[in-house]
């Protein structure tokens, strides 16, 4: 998309810029949603819509929502770092019914540094660099490690969480 004469360079263009990725990924937001509604609205149907509803209303789509209302915060604004999985995210955001405030302000530090990232023309040297690290087996190593750390303090976390719900994590007695 060419840019407008007066969008050139500066802040006029980091709010062009912003103002795409904001639209952009808001509609594809909206468009995850509008699927949701639509299969939704198979409920009580026989075939395959009626499957396609139950599958919405089920277990898959919320425990999504939970990990995106979870983690969302984190993952949002990462994804605008990337080529291709935004798209994905957005989506799925919509998909999940992520509630829309949740999703906007975890949006919006990600459309800002998208909007950086362009404007300053640092997305291909972002991106050379990602790729330069895809081929170091170092590089990989550094992931494992991030990937084992997350996934250490995940099943920690659930170890030590309260089992009945309690906030004190005191278990109810019975009488």
């Amino acid at each position: 998309m060419p840019t407008p004469d007066w969008a050139a360079s500066g802040p006029p263009l980091f709010i062009f810029l912003f103002c795409v990725v904001l639209s952009r990924a808001q509609g594809t937001y909206w468009l995850g949603r509008a699927a949701a509604a639509g299969a939704l609205a198979g409920s009580g149907s026989d075939g395959w819509r009626g499957g396609l509803a139950r599958w919405f209303a089920g277990p898959v789509p919320r425990k999504g929502a939970a990990l995106l209302e979870h983690w969302g915060l984190i993952l949002i604004p990462l994804c605008f770092l990337t080529v291709g999985i935004q798209t994905a995210v957005n989506a799925g955001a919509g998909l999940v019914r992520l509630r829309w405030r949740t999703y906007t302000l975890a949006m919006i530090p990600g459309c800002v540094a998208w909007a950086l990232l362009y404007g300053a023309g640092m997305l291909a040297i972002w991106m050379a660099v990602l790729q330069a690290a895809a081929g170091n087996p170092w590089a990989w190593l550094v992931l494992a490690a991030v990937v084992a750390g997350v996934v250490l303090t995940v099943r920690r976390r659930r170890r030590h969480s309260p089992a009945d719900g309690s906030p004190d994590g005191s278990e109810a007695v019975q009488a």
